[in-house]
């Protein structure tokens, strides 16, 4: 299974692409996005779109995970977050893939076991379950590594429950499956 894990922002957006077999995680590639503070909103969103769609025919993911908007109080924030959501899951949609939403607290306690955890805990986490060589990684790639991390995790028990309904039934074998090389593009 492979996840597109992305924390939506209107100057930086963070993606993540991880890769799940059979209990072991990989990350295939992960980076930021930066947008060109003098171009248009609309070019930003553009940008943003073309950048994922590139990741995504590359990397084929099954599902996008994708970061709830907050409560802002800066209306003009919260709409140009929003613009930015809309895209990602039109992105996904066209490509016809599966999307889940998380809310922020959501993801940090599926990564670390406190929904109130810092970035830096989340981090620390995402590095630790990903085996992240001890370098700076900026808060929008661990933050859209952890999305991601949170959908393969929520997933997993939902793939479990489905796989004994399946082995009950004589259904597929995903014991089968060959654990991956931990592979890491970085963009």
């Amino acid at each position: 299974m492979v996840v597109l894990g992305v924390d939506p922002g209107s100057r930086i957006t963070g993606y993540g692409v991880v890769r799940h077999n059979v209990g072991s995680f990989a990350v295939l590639a992960s980076g930021v996005i930066r947008l060109n503070p003098r171009s248009s909103h609309a070019e930003r969103i553009g940008q943003i779109y073309r950048e994922l769609e590139g990741i995504i025919a590359d990397f084929r993911p099954a599902r996008v995970a994708l970061e709830t908007a907050f409560l802002s109080r800066n209306v003009q924030s919260a709409l140009k977050l929003g613009q930015v959501r809309g895209a990602v899951i039109a992105l996904a949609m066209n490509r016809e893939l599966v999307l889940h939403e998380y809310a922020p607290r959501e993801v940090k306690l599926a990564v670390t076991g406190k929904g109130a955890a810092s970035k830096e805990q989340v981090a620390s986490m995402v590095s630790k379950i990903l085996a992240l060589a001890p370098v700076h990684v900026p808060f929008d790639v661990t933050d859209a590594l952890g999305i991601a991390l949170c959908d393969l995790l929520r997933g997993e028990r939902r793939d479990s429950a489905c796989q004994l309904s399946k082995s009950r039934k004589g259904g597929n074998n995903w014991s089968a499956f060959v654990r991956a090389s931990p592979d890491m593009v970085i963009r």
